[in-house]
This record gives C-alpha cells, sequence and structure tokens, in this order.
C-alpha cells in the first residue's frame, strides 16, 4: 500500500477508570464487544490489523470484501468488529474465527457475517492524514464520510457528548457492549499512547461458591479462587477464577481452604487448562477440589459462553449465603440488544 499511514500503525490506547468523567469537552461512545482493529484501503487492496498489529483479513474475509465495496477507494477506519447472530453480537461467535482452516472461516462468515463498526476516520478519500486533528473535527468527517460511504456491513459507532445518556448506555447493560468509552474532543489520534481515552467497563457482581483453587506458582499459598456456579440439574459448574486477592488474604485463607479440600470440587463442567491467551504467563493446570461450602461475592465486566470473559474482582466472602443459592439465575436476564444503536 502507498498510503501517508503505515500497516502497522498503532492504536491510541486507553486508561481504565471506575467512573464516567463528566464536564466539558468529553466525547461517549459504546465500548463495542468485539475485535478492536484499524481497517486500510489503498484501491483494490484492503488490509485489517488487529490492536497488536496482527493481520485479521483471513479471519474476516466478509469485513475486506464489505470495505472493498465501498465506493470510497482510500482511507483508513478505526474500528471494532463485531458478529450479529439473531438480535445482538455474539463474542463466541467472533473467536471461532481465528481459526488455521480458511475453509472453516468460510463456512462461519457464510453462517454469520461479521460487520465493522468504525467509531474514527484516520485517512479520508482526499487529503492526507487526519491524526494531527482534533477528535471533534475528525468526528465530523468520518459522519460525513459514513454518509456518503457506509452500507449494511460496515457501520457508524454512535456517539454523544451528553453524560447522562452515556451513563443510560451503562445501566441499561445493552448485549454487545462492554462499557462506555470517553475522548478528550481537543486531542489528536495519540498513537500507541494511553492518553484522553477512558474506558469504563460494565461492572456486575454475583455470589459463586468456591469449588477448588490453585496454589501461586512458586509459594504453596493460594494463588486464584475457582468459581462455581449451579445449573438448573443441580450440578455445580466451574465458571471461571478469582485472584484479585492480597497477599496478607492469600496467607490467611490458605490454612482454611485447605482444610476443605475434597473431591470432585465441581460436580458439572470442571476446570480445564490455561486458556490459549496465557501462552506467555503460564500456570499450572493444577487445581485442589473443595467440598461446596463457601461462598464468595465477585464483580464480573461480561459472562459469555458459560464463563466468565475475564478474571473476576474479589469483593467479600458471603458466609450468610447458601451454596445452593448461587446459581445462573443472579445473572438475570441480558438486557437490551445493542443492534438498535446501528439501525439506519
Amino acid at each position: 500500500m502507498s498510503l501517508p499511514i503505515p500497516i502497522d500503525y498503532a492504536v491510541a490506547e486507553s486508561e481504565q477508570a471506575d467512573e464516567l468523567p463528566t464536564g466539558d469537552g468529553w466525547q461517549y461512545e459504546p465500548k463495542w464487544d468485539g475485535f478492536r482493529c484499524l481497517a486500510f484501503r489503498d484501491g483494490d487492496e484492503v488490509d485489517l490489523r488487529s490492536k497488536a498489529g496482527k493481520p485479521l483479513g483471513r479471519y474476516f474475509p466478509d469485513v475486506v470484501d464489505a470495505l472493498r465495496s465501498l465506493n470510497a477507494r482510500r482511507f483508513v477506519l478505526d474500528g471494532e468488529i463485531v458478529v450479529p447472530v439473531g438480535d445482538t453480537l455474539s463474542f463466541e461467535e467472533l473467536q471461532l474465527r481465528l481459526h488455521p482452516a480458511a475453509s472453516r472461516v468460510q463456512k462461519l462468515a457464510a453462517a454469520h457475517p461479521a460487520l465493522v463498526v468504525a467509531f474514527d476516520l484516520l485517512l479520508g478519500p482526499r487529503g492526507g492524514p487526519l491524526t494531527d486533528r482534533p477528535l471533534a473535527e475528525r468526528r465530523e468527517k468520518l459522519e460525513a464520510f459514513a454518509g456518503q460511504f457506509f452500507g449494511e456491513r460496515v457501520r457508524l459507532s454512535p456517539a454523544t457528548t451528553d453524560a447522562e445518556r452515556a451513563r443510560r448506555w451503562l445501566e441499561r447493560g445493552e448485549r454487545g457492549l462492554d462499557g462506555v468509552m470517553a475522548k478528550r474532543l481537543e486531542l489528536p489520534y495519540l498513537s500507541g499512547e494511553r492518553a484522553g481515552m477512558v474506558k469504563i467497563k460494565n461492572v456486575r457482581t454475583v455470589d459463586c461458591v468456591v469449588g477448588g483453587f490453585r496454589y501461586a506458582q512458586k509459594e504453596r499459598i493460594v494463588g486464584s479462587l475457582l468459581l462455581g456456579l449451579y445449573d438448573g440439574s443441580g450440578l455445580l459448574n466451574h465458571v471461571g477464577f478469582c485472584s484479585t486477592i492480597s497477599r496478607e488474604e492469600r496467607r490467611e485463607m490458605t490454612a482454611r481452604l485447605e482444610a476443605l479440600r475434597k473431591p470432585p470440587g465441581f460436580t458439572g463442567s470442571a476446570p480445564g487448562g490455561p486458556s490459549r491467551w496465557s501462552a506467555m504467563n503460564p500456570r499450572s493446570t493444577e487445581w485442589e477440589p473443595l467440598s461446596p461450602e463457601l461462598v464468595v461475592e465477585v464483580g464480573y465486566d461480561a459472562f459469555t459462553g458459560g464463563r466468565f470473559r475475564h478474571g473476576t474482582r474479589f469483593y467479600r466472602w458471603r458466609p450468610d449465603k447458601a451454596p445452593e443459592q448461587c446459581t445462573y439465575a443472579q445473572l438475570g436476564p441480558a438486557g437490551r440488544s445493542s443492534l438498535r444503536m446501528l439501525q439506519g
């Protein structure tokens, strides 16, 4: 490609915050539950790059085709790849795309085509890069670009300067949203930097049974708690882990947990080995089963595919709660589909 923005260009990063920033000069956007990407087009050439700079085009040929079908033959977009399934967005289907077999990827793409939700324009059809322009100007140009060129598989992400509207996005728990992004309107695109952009994630709490634990790698103290929820058949299924425990608390709870060791720990689905995403920081696959007596309240941001997407946050022990009360029903009904935000 001969674009003035190279394909190894680093995306602007964000810092995490617990509360939505307010006041003048903020723009708020939904934080989509997908894969961040930069989309490049130069004539017939289209390239997709992940947040880590890895090529994504082989996994999303449908997105490449969608971008190539636009009448604009030169652009660079910052956005999120998402996969609609029915009336919502599916992170599970998104993950399935990361498959080595092209035939499998093509089959998945045919069943559930992906789309791009764009939230920034770094290079338009004419002129030089927009990265040195303030977000307010880039957003105006993005909206004009979207109105002229976007179609069914390339959508414009909503944005607002109304903090109350952004807060409603957080509180309604719309399916397919991972929270809210807050960005400074006066700043340029800060490639590779964590400045001027804040993410506020949806955080909910749930009570879980501690069905087991893993020791820390280098010491014989608790490294993480293994969490379980009961299903409708009365089976305790492993749903995730919690390792946000202070060193002092780990030492104190180790003897307590060791005294409760008793197989099988989980009577439904049980813990497996490390995930493929943790290859750079491997941990032992061994775990200690516990009698299902302890209940802990944890905070989580997303529950998909029968488990917590990420590690949970330890809040408190719940001696007042019976383990049998720790069911999937606590997770509650899913909110409205975020796809409605992309209509029109």
